[in-house]
């Protein structure tokens, strides 16, 4: 099975913690929000963990790739900084949010979306170019 590029340069790249904690809830249902919103796009963390190929040059290429990390381990930001890719990394913890103590809420949701669309600077004139692909990264 051949991996894609998923529109390489010209997507914003969206990396969630998913972990198994209620930070990592929330930051995986926040980057779904964002993506589904069209703020970016958001991509597979644990293809880019597993070197695949098409996921880490579609990183390496991207105008600008997110990672959202629920607590302050950063898996997110450390898979995409061990290929050589800096993140505009977002930490949860930074936030605010307490493992442990942040109940996934659609009001915590929210609170999140706000504070990393403040945090990025990202308006919605600003949103990128919506591509598709044929790997299920689109």
């Amino acid at each position: 099975m051949s991996e894609c590029s998923c529109g390489v340069g010209k997507n914003r790249l969206i990396y969630a913690c998913s972990g198994t904690s209620d930070v990592g809830h929330i930051a995986d249902l926040s980057s779904r929000k964002l993506s589904k919103e069209g703020f970016g796009k958001m991509t597979c963390l644990a293809a880019i963990g597993a070197h695949l190929s098409g996921f880490v040059e579609s990183a390496k290429g991207a105008d600008l790739n997110i990672t959202i990390d629920g607590c302050p381990v950063a898996c997110g930001k450390k898979n995409l900084e061990h290929i050589g890719v800096k993140p505009e990394a977002i930490n949860l913890a930074e936030l605010g949010f307490v493992k442990g103590k942040s109940p996934v809420t659609d009001k915590n949701i929210e609170k999140a979306v706000k504070v990393i669309k403040a945090k990025l600077k990202i308006s919605k004139q600003e949103r990128p170019v919506r591509t598709t692909g044929s790997c299920g990264c689109s």
